[in-house]
């Protein structure tokens, strides 16, 4: 693997983010340069599946779901992981690589 000694600086406005939220985040960042890098197969599935769960965490425990708890008994967190999941499963289907490039 090749180091070409460069960082991406990622700006995240936090102001509104609880610290949980802000842990959250930072663990994401961290797994997503741990599943890019990793030359190891037991580290890119495991982090890969850590990052999935991360990522649902803060789904979880976004601001959304907190304020529609104390209104609502919808589930938003659990459909909103659903929706996504079933997303990813007919993305994972189709056999399709997304690129984005801006």
């Amino acid at each position: 693997m090749s180091k070409n000694n460069k960082t991406l600086p990622i700006d995240v406005d936090t102001a509104e983010m609880s610290a949980a939220q802000i842990r959250l985040v930072r663990r994401i960042c961290a797994l997503l340069t741990k599943v890019g890098t990793t030359e190891s197969e037991e580290t890119f599935f495991e982090s890969s599946a850590e990052l999935m769960r991360t990522c649902a965490s803060l789904v979880q425990q976004s601001q959304f779901i907190n304020d529609q708890n104390k209104i609502s008994e919808i589930p938003y967190a659990q459909q909103a992981l659903e929706y996504s999941m079933d997303l990813l499963q007919e993305h994972m289907s189709s056999a399709r690589v997304v690129t984005y490039d801006n």
